[in-house]
C-alpha cells in the first residue's frame, strides 16, 4: 500500500506543470534554475553599475566599461573569453599621437606586457621619439625565451612606426651586480646579464642599459621595480676598486660571446655600497673594457642631482656636462633618463618626480633640451605615471619639447605640441600641464595612486 501510494505521488508530480521547476532529477534542476541564475547575474551588473554612476569620481574608476560588459555577458562567453589581464596587455591602442619633428629624442620607459612588440606601438601612441622597455621579466632569474613570432612582430612594427635601434634603449634586470665578489653569485647575475644581451641582438637592437640594486634594497625591489639601483655594489665585502674591475671582467666576458650590443653603464645616486655615484666610477670601469666601441654611459638627471652635480642653471649644467667630459667623455654618452626629483641637491637618494613637479624645475630640464650634446640619443622619462601614459607621459614630452627654442621655432613643431597641450608658454602654465594631468591620472587610477603613496618612502616613483 505504502509502495502504490509513492508511485501515485511520483506519477502525480511529473504530471503537474507547475511542479516542474521542483523535480527530482539533479539535472533537471540545473536546467530548469540555471536562466533564473543567469536573470539575476544581470540583474545584479546593472545594479552595480547604478551605484557606480552615483557614486564619486574615485569609486567611478574602478568600474570601466570593460568591467561593465564582463559583468553582462552571458557566463558561456565569460568562460571562453581570455583573462582580463590577457585581453588589457594585447591590446592594440585605439589612439596614435603626432610626434614632434625634433633631434631632442625623448620618450618613455614603456611596458612590454603581453610581448616585446607591444612596447613599439605604445611608445608610437604617446608621441614618443624614443622609448625603453623590460625584454624580459625585471625581478626573475630566468625567464621564456622570445618566441619567433614576437621577434619578427617587433621589427616588424620598428619599421611601421618609424623607429631606429639607435633611440631604443632595453633596460636590464633590476637582480644583476656583476661586481659581486661572490663567485656563484656573480655568475648567476651574469648568466641573466648575458641573456639580456642576446635577446638584443636577436631584437636587433643596439644598446642595453643595466643597473642594480644592492643586497639591503632587495627587498624593496618587489614592492616597486624603481629604487636605488647601479652598474653594481660592493655589498661591503669588497674594495670599489676590486668591484669596478669584477664588473668590467663580466663585461669583456659578454663581450666574446655576443657581436654588436652596446651596454650603457648608469650613473648613480652614490648611497652606500652602490658603484657609479661619481663620474669616476664610470671612467674605471670603461678603462677596463677592452672594446671600448662596445661601452657607454646613461646619465640619469635625478640620480645626477642626488649624487651632487646640480643642472638648474645653466652655468651648473654646463659645469656638469663639462666635468663628464673631462673625466668620462661625451663620446660615451649614449642616453639619459629624464625626472625631476623629490629630494634635495646631493641627497644621496634616488626618489622619481614628475618633470618640473620636483627640486630641479623646469629649468634644468630647458638646460638640457638646448644643450646640442644630447641630440640624436634616447631621453627616457623614467617619472610616474599612474598606468595612464596617454594622460600622463604624452603632456611630458610635448612639454620637454615645447621648452626647446630650436624645436619651437618650427610651425608644425608648434601645431603639435598645441595639439597635445593647449597654447601654453609659459614655465608656471607648463608646470600646471603636468600638475592637472598629474591629477587625470590619479584619478583614472585610485589603487595605484594609493599604492604609490604608500610606498612613496624609500622607493623612487
Amino acid at each position: 500500500m505504502t509502495l502504490w501510494l509513492a508511485s501515485r505521488r511520483i506519477l502525480s508530480a511529473l504530471a503537474s506543470p507547475s511542479s516542474k521547476s521542483s523535480t527530482l532529477s539533479p539535472n533537471n534542476q540545473i536546467r530548469t534554475y540555471m536562466p533564473q541564475t543567469r536573470r539575476s547575474t544581470r540583474a545584479s551588473a546593472k545594479e552595480v553599475v547604478d551605484s557606480a554612476q552615483d557614486a564619486p569620481p574615485s569609486k567611478k574608476a574602478r568600474l570601466s566599461r570593460t568591467d561593465t560588459m564582463a559583468l553582462e555577458e552571458p557566463e558561456e562567453s565569460q568562460s571562453a573569453r581570455p583573462s582580463r589581464r590577457t585581453k588589457k596587455t594585447g591590446s592594440e591602442p585605439e589612439t596614435f599621437l603626432p610626434r614632434v619633428n625634433s633631434p631632442w629624442k625623448v620618450g618613455a620607459h614603456v611596458s612590454a606586457a603581453g610581448g616585446v612588440e607591444n612596447a613599439v606601438t605604445k611608445a608610437a601612441s604617446i608621441g614618443a621619439n624614443a622609448f625603453a622597455l623590460f625584454l624580459k621579466s625585471q625581478r626573475k632569474w630566468t625567464s621564456p625565451a622570445l618566441t619567433e613570432h614576437s621577434i619578427a612582430s617587433f621589427k616588424e612594427k620598428m619599421v611601421q612606426h618609424k623607429y631606429s635601434s639607435d633611440v631604443v634603449l632595453p633596460h636590464g634586470s633590476y637582480l644583476i651586480n656583476l661586481g659581486n665578489p661572490d663567485s656563484e653569485k656573480r655568475q648567476k647575475s651574469y648568466d641573466c646579464f648575458l641573456d639580456d644581451l642576446k635577446r638584443c641582438e636577436s631584437l636587433g637592437l643596439k644598446y642595453y642599459n643595466f643597473q642594480y640594486a644592492s643586497q639591503h634594497e632587495k627587498k624593496d625591489i618587489l614592492l616597486k621595480p624603481s629604487i636605488l639601483i647601479s652598474p653594481g655594489s660592493t655589498v661591503g665585502s669588497a674594495t670599489k676598486e676590486e668591484c669596478i674591475s669584477l664588473i668590467a671582467e663580466c663585461i669583456n666576458r659578454a663581450h666574446h660571446e655576443t657581436k654588436s650590443v652596446v651596454t650603457v653603464i648608469e650613473n648613480m645616486a652614490g648611497a652606500g655600497n652602490i658603484i657609479g655615484g661619481d663620474f669616476a666610477d664610470l671612467k674605471g670601469i670603461i678603462d677596463q673594457v677592452s672594446d671600448k666601441s662596445r661601452v657607454g654611459v646613461c646619465l640619469d638627471t635625478c640620480h645626477s642631482f642626488a649624487a651632487g652635480y646640480d643642472l638648474r642653471t645653466k652655468e651648473a649644467w654646463d659645469d656638469m656636462m663639462n666635468k663628464f667630459d673631462e673625466i668620462v667623455g661625451l663620446s660615451y654618452l649614449r642616453g639619459m633618463h629624464l625626472n625631476d626629483s623629490k629630494t634635495e641637491l646631493g641627497s644621496h637618494r634616488d626618489r622619481h618626480e614628475n618633470i618640473g613637479l620636483g627640486h630641479l624645475g623646469l629649468g634644468a630640464f630647458r638646460n638640457l633640451m638646448n644643450d646640442e650634446c644630447v641630440q640624436n640619443i634616447p631621453l627616457i622619462l623614467e617619472t610616474p605615471n599612474f598606468e595612464a601614459p596617454m594622460e600622463l607621459w604624452a603632456k611630458e614630452i610635448a612639454v620637454l619639447q615645447q621648452l626647446s627654442t630650436s624645436v619651437t621655432e618650427s610651425t608644425d613643431n608648434q601645431e603639435t605640441i598645441r595639439s597635445i597641450i593647449g597654447d601654453v608658454r609659459t614655465d608656471e602654465a607648463l608646470v600646471d600641464v603636468i600638475k592637472n594631468a598629474v591629477k587625470v591620472a590619479e584619478r583614472a587610477n585610485p589603487k595605484k595612486t594609493s599604492a604609490a603613496k604608500g610606498k612613496k618612502v624609500g622607493k623612487k616613483g
